[in-house]
């Protein structure tokens, strides 16, 4: 059972698990987005009687965050104990072109499996100047974009896009201009400054 389990699935898996997640969603009249769940969090903590934006009704989305609980305990359960051995399959020109901004694909367990390469995640630079710098201005950027776009990535394209919603369509367009404009213009440069090649 646990090899069947571990063993590296189809993508089409998670994309019918997604579309009943929503299905269900909707017959119960559910909204699902991840960065709600820090909204709901600090009406928790009482900030809706500071601030006006945190005056919900956070009973109601209890269930959000049961299920961003659900993933990170299903996260740590998938990484201990249902973790293939076999490297994630990155193919040959992604790996090839990490190489020449040096960045080495990892290829074992103790390397990350490919999820975490140590030129950026090693322990050893965990708390260099330029990884502090990108943890703090990315998480500023994440944090503001998701408040000014009304959501995060997944509300937006997951959700926001199954209920149809326009102003969803135009944010996941914006993701997908951002991303793409961050993976081949600000990103290599970024980590060819932190990563100097040989």
């Amino acid at each position: 059972m646990v090899d069947f389990i571990s063993q590296p699935w189809h993508w089409a898996v998670s994309g019918a698990m997604i579309s009943l997640v929503m299905v269900l969603l909707l017959w119960f009249g559910g909204e699902f987005g991840v960065s709600s769940n820090l909204r709901t969090m600090c009406a928790i903590g009482g900030a809706g009687n500071k601030y006006d934006f945190f005056k919900i009704n956070w009973k109601n989305q209890i269930w959000n965050l049961v299920f961003i609980g659900g993933a990170v305990i299903g996260g740590f359960i998938a990484t201990q104990f249902f973790a293939s051995p076999e490297p994630v399959q990155i193919s040959e020109s992604t790996s090839a072109y990490l190489e020449t901004i040096g960045i080495n694909t990892p290829q074992t367990m103790a390397e990350g499996t490919g999820y975490v390469p140590e030129e950026i995640f090693g322990l050893d630079r965990m708390f260099s100047i330029s990884n502090l710098l990108f943890l703090i201005v990315g998480g500023f950027l994440i944090g503001f974009g998701t408040r000014w776009a009304g959501g995060c990535t997944s509300g937006h394209a997951i959700s926001g896009l199954s209920n149809l919603q326009l102003p969803s369509l135009i944010a996941v367009i914006g993701f997908f201009i951002g991303g793409l404009i961050m993976t081949w213009l600000i990103l290599p440069q970024l980590l060819s400054s932190i990563n100097p090649i040989p």
